[in-house]
């Protein structure tokens, strides 16, 4: 039975221990008819009431798979989005808190990208000579455009295998939001530096010249993420000076100065996977969000393993933090009484076109 929303005001000042338990009882009431997935970044307190961890896009896949008619994404929106494109028609895809976006995300818009195809059409014809990727950290209206003019999706794991789908296509590539990993990725596969530009979508032309833009191979556009951008060479100097024994492992969202002296790059499962097959004894450097590496450190420290947060300074996903427990409490209480709150739904034009380009990530990796 169907009563009024509550209202999140009566549960802004609940208290973490009371929280958490209305969180308890309202997944027992709610039983299977809720799935609830944690990105790995996600903080402790939310964390631990998840029923599937991981990247985006396996929370997703899995979730996709699973017999539940709720899917509350405890991430960031374009997660959800995700979420909501791959699921099947009676799932409703839901973020706790609206306001747990992405600053990376947001620094690219489908207005600005379609702006910089208008003008690269001035130079040549972006249609036939220039693949359009998007990484998976998008708005799906970003992922639609990819659909719509033969581009795809990358991941963090699979963006150099996107990249060769992408060339034996067409000669170019607009890699967007995230300038580090289209880099990295590029280098991985050969391409000089010099043959990939950054793209200012707050410039005429990119801030590119002609020259510029028909001597590319990758065309970057100019985002990054905040949290990794706080990674810096001089911490890795620092960490091999006093362990010359230890391991640096750092995501592909980082510079491209820190992914070369490091000794393995990887997505946050990669990181996982490789930390945990180490040796014991291992001391490990890692450059990713601090909410992982507080968990791994405890996931492997009885192996006699030691992993440190890269930056001198604590930062997190502060986006994502905004998912706290009062907020689970809220969404799941609500559905409790019968009412969606926060859904997430993509309009169903853009959903189709998106879902194009995400299907030609899973074929093509």
């Amino acid at each position: 039975m169907q009563t009024a929303p509550i209202h999140f005001d009566t549960f802004n000042a609940l208290a973490d221990k009371v929280a958490q338990i209305r969180i308890e009882e309202a997944r027992a009431s709610l039983g299977k008819r809720a799935v609830l997935l944690c990105h790995h970044y996600q903080r402790a307190d939310v964390y631990r009431h998840a029923d599937i961890t991981g990247d985006s896009l396996k929370l997703s896949r899995l979730a996709s798979q699973s017999d539940a008619e709720y899917i509350v994404f405890c991430g960031v929106h374009f997660m959800a989005e995700v979420a909501d494109i791959l699921s099947r028609p009676n799932q409703i895809s839901i973020l706790p808190d609206l306001a747990a976006g992405c600053s990376m995300a947001d620094m690219a818009s489908l207005a600005k990208v379609e702006r910089c195809w208008r003008e690269l059409s001035s130079v040549l014809n972006p249609d036939e000579t220039v693949t359009p990727v998007t990484y998976i950290n998008s708005a799906a209206d970003l992922k639609a455009f990819c659909g719509a003019h033969g581009g795809i999706v990358c991941t963090s794991s699979n963006a150099p295998k996107i990249l060769e789908w992408s060339f034996a296509r067409r000669e170019k590539v607009l890699f967007f939001p995230d300038q580090h990993l289209g880099r990295w990725s590029g280098h991985k596969m050969g391409i000089p530096l010099d043959q990939m530009v950054i793209w200012n979508p707050d410039l005429e032309m990119g801030g590119l010249t002609v020259e510029q833009i028909r001597n590319a191979k990758i065309i970057l556009w100019h985002g990054y993420c905040s949290v990794h951008q706080m990674f810096q060479p001089s911490q890795i100097a620092k960490f091999r000076a006093q362990y010359p024994e230890g391991k640096v492992i750092s995501h592909p969202e980082c510079s491209f100065e820190v992914c070369q002296q490091s000794d393995a790059i990887g997505s946050t499962e990669t990181i996982i996977r490789i930390v945990k097959e180490s040796a014991p004894g291992t001391r490990w450097l890692v450059g990713t969000e601090l909410n992982l590496v507080d968990r791994l450190a405890e996931e492997v420290k009885h192996e006699g393993k030691i992993v440190q947060f890269m930056a001198d300074t604590i930062c997190m996903c502060s986006t994502m933090q905004r998912i706290d427990p009062q907020h689970l409490a809220w969404t799941l209480e609500n559905l409790v009484a019968g009412n969606v709150v926060n859904q997430i739904k993509v309009p169903e034009h853009e959903a189709k076109l998106a879902k194009i380009a995400l299907e030609r990530m899973l074929d093509a990796s």
